[in-house]
């Protein structure tokens, strides 16, 4: 308690934490909304100008931008159907089927509300829990690892639509295109062709973007064509009902919202997985926890709940081996590293002890930055309603340029935007021919990780599959990819 206070001194004493604390959740947001650019390019570029502040002003800035990045990539997922960074990919599902149902108002507040919630309770699981965390992170190996990826892939079945035959090609399809680009273990080139622009695989920004925005242009570019309307690009509903998120609908999702929080907060913990695969498996456990699973993937509340909760609740548990172990788990965290030690900031175990007050009032301030990402989030989403209302003939040339200008950032390449027109393609006529998209994607983000994991653990256990069932956690999350993919049977053949 007493470094408790002395953190609550130390952030407030001086006034320029908190503005430092608004102007990096403004900026994150902008950002995370920008398809293509994301909170790493932003945090690298604004690292420099953090010499000449305070560690802890510093701090602030930088989880700004942190927090305000993973959110603001919801934004345009729900708008434009064009995921801000990969992290939103998951909110795609049910956020632009609620978009294009006239709810744009409800899938964007319903997405802020779900992030501050997930922000919050991961600082505060940073402030109570953190060290107890830490020690069961480092319990978690390539078996483990494996494990939990092959779980988080079982949600496949629960987004494959009709049809899961199809579903299961568009997965191997997924699988397949992961493999592209240099071996991870043995640097061998596969399927590059000759090609170096594929040594290092396909860029998931660019396919990304193609698949989901490019080939929504498209498709819907086709259906005005035929209608010769002008009409709006999204129709918004008149319903009061339609446009908030009530309090007896928030209270309702009451455990969604903290299950969802526990598993990112497990997810953040473990170095090396990140946001992508937290708000896939929490997307999983709230449709396989659903009275009526068949509603996720056409416009469900929940499923925008349980993703944006659990990708924001990695925020602040991604902190904690960082801070206590001194182990980045991501890109992110590995520049804050490189922030806090050039603010005299080494992080470990001593860390504490030794800057008690200054990590409190980093660990406060981060509760504080997700309450103002609430207050910066509603207005946001007020001008991002102006999006619902515009022509469709004024929106879709502005999609098409921000999905070229967000491709080219990434690596200034024309190649990336090669792959965003081949899969704007491929993904138009995967909607025309009735191919889900969903499952090709979530094959593609977590086959390399399965595929490095896999490959290490059986190295340490000279090829034998026994490692996989000798750890408990291994085999816990075995046994529940069992159950997942029976329950899934299951529930195809109860339809039937």
């Amino acid at each position: 308690m007493d470094l408790l206070l002395q953190g609550l001194t130390v952030l407030f004493s001086h006034w320029y934490n908190i503005a430092a604390i608004f102007g990096g959740v403004a900026v994150g947001i902008i950002v995370g909304a920008l398809p293509g650019l994301g909170p790493v390019a932003v945090i690298a570029i604004a690292l420099p100008f953090t010499y000449l502040m305070g560690s802890l002003e510093a701090m602030m800035l930088l989880l700004g931008i942190y927090i305000g990045g993973i959110y603001g990539g919801s934004i345009t997922a729900i708008l434009l159907n064009s995921p801000g960074t990969p992290n939103s990919a998951a909110t795609l599902f049910d956020g632009y089927p609620m978009a294009q149902q006239g709810k744009a108002q409800k899938a964007l507040k319903m997405a802020l509300f779900g992030s501050v919630t997930g922000g919050i309770l991961s600082a505060l699981g940073l402030l109570l829990i953190a060290p107890l965390l830490a020690k069961i992170a480092l319990k978690f190996g390539p078996p483990e690892y494996f494990a939990i990826i092959v779980f988080s892939l079982t949600i496949i079945g629960s987004v494959s639509g009709k049809s899961l035959l199809k579903g299961l090609i568009c997965a191997t399809i997924g699988l397949l295109l992961s493999t592209i680009g240099l071996c991870p273990i043995s640097g061998t080139s596969r399927f590059c062709f000759d090609n170096i622009n594929l040594s290092s695989g396909l860029s998931i920004i660019a396919m990304l973007i193609g698949i989901f925005a490019l080939s929504e242009v498209m498709f819907q570019a086709e259906k005005a064509i035929r209608r010769k309307g002008q009409e709006a690009f999204l129709e918004e509903s008149a319903k009061l009902e339609d446009q908030r998120v009530s309090l007896k609908e928030f209270i309702r999702m009451k455990w969604l919202l903290l299950r969802s929080s526990a598993i990112g907060m497990s997810i953040g913990t473990l170095p090396g997985i990140g946001a992508v695969t937290a708000a896939f498996i929490s997307y999983g456990a709230a449709v396989r926890a659903a009275k009526e699973p068949e509603r996720f993937g056409k416009g469900a509340l929940e499923g925008v709940a349980a993703a944006e909760t659990a990708n924001n609740a990695v925020t602040g548990a991604a902190l904690i081996p960082l801070l206590v172990l001194g182990i980045p788990g991501d890109v992110v965290t590995a520049i804050l590293l490189g922030a806090l030690i050039i603010h005299g900031m080494v992080p470990g175990p001593e860390l504490f002890e030794t800057q008690g007050p200054t990590m409190f009032g980093l660990i406060l301030g981060l509760l504080v930055g997700n309450l103002v990402m609430l207050l910066i989030g509603r207005i946001f989403i007020k001008f991002g309603g102006l999006v619902t209302k515009a022509a469709r003939h004024v929106v879709f040339p502005v999609t098409v340029t921000l999905c070229i200008v967000g491709t080219y950032a990434i690596n200034s390449s024309f190649f990336d935007l090669e792959i965003m027109f081949i899969f704007g393609i491929i993904g138009y006529f995967m909607r025309k021919w009735g191919f889900p998209i969903p499952p090709l994607i979530i094959a593609f983000i977590l086959g390399p990780m399965a595929e490095i994991n896999l490959r290490q653990a059986l190295i340490i256990s000279d090829g034998s599959m026994r490692i996989f069932l000798v750890s408990p956690i291994s085999l816990a999350f075995l046994i529940l990819t069992f159950l997942s993919i029976a329950g899934v049977i299951y529930r195809r053949a109860k339809e039937r």
